[in-house]
């Protein structure tokens, strides 16, 4: 395999050294970033206004869930075959194909009339998760060397910096106008970034012609929707009865079953001997994780800023102010994420991931210790948000530098995937833990917040203890000499 890697790796012409014309940087990146933002604000914009959009369709806001986890299952199971077809067919055209998902999606969400039509929707924007690990190659494939480590990390803190901005956009929208609107003003964005990839982005030259493995992708999307459809509808069925049960034992048998079929097929959907590498697993490892914490915090936070002041450690927010105090948070994915390539590019990913996972543990331990005054969930805020930004773009760059340019998408999109089922696992535990720890007026404990910041923070630890488990610079150089990595193994 590893002849095979190297000879399809030396065949290309990386676009630092090659003959063509390279594209605008800056305006490649413009669109891929928009698209990129746009996906991730869609994952987290209705999340708070699940009750509303409950009320308006006359539908439970337990029956309104599904609209979180349609999207969610949909962006589990298309993202690694959209990212394996883009590594195939061409990034750019798959990359058309995905944002005319989201845009069609998000306009059929925005004039829904019923809760039907509504999910069908979101399952159409959740299809549009093949963005992260499509634009990251492209990024790779097009742009001068010593670019891409930054460019890769503000990437990779924008999806981040989504997910907050729709937690924190949602309550003003739906205040100021209709829960509609939290797709008409997105769609705004998705035609912006859809035009610009039509018009300003070349197709890359790299490809890995193959076929699709149908067969692998059949039983990963069981595998896959039975184990977030479990993690996601857990609470609501029991997590001892039998169909919650049921669902992780058959997501865990097909998954067995995924990996001894793809082993044996000459087009895997998922190569996944590449995650024995060091490089990538501990990256995979730091993604789940901190997918958890992530969205940890979005349910901590905001639920206990919104609890009455006369609880003595609620602090009486609306939904629009708790929302902007996830502000702090996001600024500094935006600071750090950039900053995390620059790091990658001098020092390798190791340190940014380090740091990363040690800012998160504190950032999860302060208000664990502690949470009744306003500055300790702001510095909380701000220590989660940089340290988000650091990981995410260093377990990216990770990624890239430990595998060939042809597999880059389908790569990144198991890393991306990681990072979906940390993100449902983090929701759904936290979530638990509030209800276990609430009175039966539903108002949560002190308790609750207690145990759940002490839940991330030891998430954040394990993330820590991933990184350190990383190979180093010198050993993932060797590593990406032996995998033909020609166009990073110089410069590690």
């Amino acid at each position: 395999m590893t002849d095979t890697l190297a000879r399809s790796t030396a065949n290309r012409a990386h676009p630092a050294t090659g003959s063509k014309r390279r594209p605008n940087g800056v305006l490649v990146v413009l669109y891929l970033a928009l698209g990129g933002v746009s996906f991730a604000v869609l994952q987290s914009l209705v999340a708070p206004a699940l009750s509303t959009i409950g009320k308006d369709l006359n539908v439970a806001t337990s029956d309104a869930s599904w609209i979180l986890t349609a999207y969610l299952l949909s962006a589990a199971v298309l993202t690694p075959v959209l990212g394996r077809l883009g590594d195939m067919v061409g990034k750019r055209r798959m990359l058309i194909v995905v944002l005319s998902l989201l845009l069609g999606g998000t306009l059929l969400a925005a004039i829904a009339p019923n809760l039907g039509i509504l999910i069908v929707a979101r399952a159409l924007q959740g299809a549009a998760g093949a963005i992260m690990p499509l634009s990251i190659a492209i990024v790779r494939d097009e742009l001068p060397r010593n670019r891409i480590g930054v460019v890769i990390g503000l990437l990779s803190a924008i999806f981040g910096v989504g997910a907050g901005v729709g937690i924190v956009a949602a309550g003003p929208i739906i205040e100021a106008l209709t829960w509609h609107w939290l797709f008409w003003l997105p769609a705004v964005l998705i035609v912006i970034a859809l035009l610009g990839v039509i018009f300003g982005m070349p197709e890359s030259s790299v490809k890995k012609p193959g076929r699709l493995d149908v067969v692998g992708t059949a039983i990963l999307a069981v595998s896959l929707v039975s184990i977030l459809l479990a993690i996601t509808e857990g609470e609501k069925w029991g997590w001892a009865s039998f169909g919650t049960l049921g669902l992780l034992a058959l997501g865990a048998l097909t998954l067995l079953i995924f990996v001894v079929v793809e082993l044996r097929v000459k087009d895997p959907l998922i190569d996944v001997r590449l995650i024995k590498n060091r490089g990538v697993w501990t990256a995979h490892l730091v993604a789940l994780a901190f997918g958890f914490a992530m969205f940890g915090t979005f349910v901590l936070v905001p639920t206990l800023l919104q609890l009455p002041a006369a609880t003595g450690y609620g602090f009486g927010k609306s939904v629009s102010e708790a929302g902007l105090f996830l502000l702090p948070t996001v600024l500094m994915m935006v600071v750090f994420g950039p900053v995390a390539g620059m790091l990658v590019r001098r020092i390798g990913p190791n340190v940014p991931m380090l740091i990363g996972g040690a800012l998160v543990t504190a950032a999860f331990v302060l208000p664990a210790i502690a949470h009744v005054q306003i500055w300790q969930v702001i510095v909380s805020g701000v220590l989660t948000g940089a340290g988000i930004g650091l990981a995410f773009a260093s377990m990216s760059n990770a990624i890239i530098e430990s595998v060939p340019a042809l597999q880059t998408g389908e790569a990144i999109g198991v890393n991306t995937i990681a990072r979906t089922i940390g993100s449902s696992i983090g929701t759904a535990v936290i979530a638990a833990i509030i209800t276990s720890n609430s009175s039966p007026q539903g108002l949560p404990s002190d308790d609750a917040f207690t145990i759940g910041f002490w839940v991330c923070a030891g998430v954040a630890a394990l993330a820590t203890i991933a990184a350190a488990a990383a190979p180093s610079a010198r050993q993932r150089r060797a590593q990406a000499i032996a995998l033909g990595v020609d166009d990073f193994a110089e410069g590690l």
